[in-house]
C-alpha cells in the first residue's frame, strides 16, 4: 500500500531523491521529482478544475506561475508515468517568515487520479520542506473542491481560516500540517 511505503521513508541527502510510487491498479511505477515549470504546465492543461481559467497561452500561464513565487524559495514538483506529467505541485516560501512554506498549486490528471499521485507529491513537497528548514506546511483551497478537502482531512491538515466569498461556494479554506 502507498501509506505504508512512505510511513518509513527518511531523507537524509541534501538532494531529496526521486520518489517512487507502485499500486496494484497500474502496471508501471510513478516518479516523483522536482521539475521543470514546463512539465507542471502540461498536467495543469489537462486538469479539468482548472479548464475555465482566462490564461489562454503557456506563456501567459508561466507568466502567471513566475509571477507567484518569484524571488522567494520555491519547488516544483511533477509526478511521471511513463516519462509522461500526470500530476503536480508548486510551493514557495510565501509569508518569508522561514516557518512556513505554502503550497499553492496542485493538480493530477483527471485519469490518473486515485493511485497516489497526489499522496507522493504532497509526501516530497513536506520532506523537501523539512529539509530546508520550514515548521508547517500550508496550503488554501475553495470550498468547491471537495476532493481535495477531503484528501486534507484524511492526511492530517488542521483548518485555521475560511475566507467569506459572495457565494459560499466560493469561499476560500486555509488548512495547516506541522511538519
Amino acid at each position: 500500500m502507498i501509506k505504508d511505503f512512505f510511513k518509513d521513508k527518511e531523507v537524509e541527502e541534501e538532494i531529496i531523491e526521486d520518489l517512487v510510487i507502485s499500486n496494484d491498479n497500474i502496471d508501471d511505477e510513478i516518479i516523483v521529482r522536482e521539475a521543470t515549470l514546463d512539465d507542471a504546465i502540461k498536467v495543469h492543461r489537462k486538469v479539468p478544475e482548472f479548464e475555465s481559467e482566462e490564461l489562454e497561452s503557456d506563456d501567459e500561464l508561466r507568466e502567471f506561475f513566475e509571477n507567484r513565487y518569484k524571488d522567494k524559495e520555491n519547488v516544483i514538483i511533477v509526478g511521471y508515468l511513463n516519462e509522461e506529467p500526470i500530476g503536480y505541485l508548486i510551493g514557495y516560501d510565501r509569508d518569508e517568515d522561514g516557518d512556513s512554506f505554502y503550497c499553492w498549486m496542485a493538480g493530477v490528471s483527471a485519469e490518473w487520479r486515485r493511485i497516489g499521485t497526489l499522496t507522493g507529491l504532497m509526501y516530497y513537497q513536506k520532506e523537501w520542506a523539512k529539509k530546508h528548514g520550514y515548521k508547517t506546511l500550508k496550503i488554501k483551497t475553495r470550498n468547491t473542491r471537495r476532493e481535495m478537502l477531503s484528501y486534507l482531512v484524511k492526511e492530517g491538515f488542521n483548518f485555521t481560516n475560511v475566507d467569506t466569498r459572495d457565494s459560499i461556494e466560493d469561499n476560500r479554506i486555509s488548512l495547516q500540517i506541522s511538519l
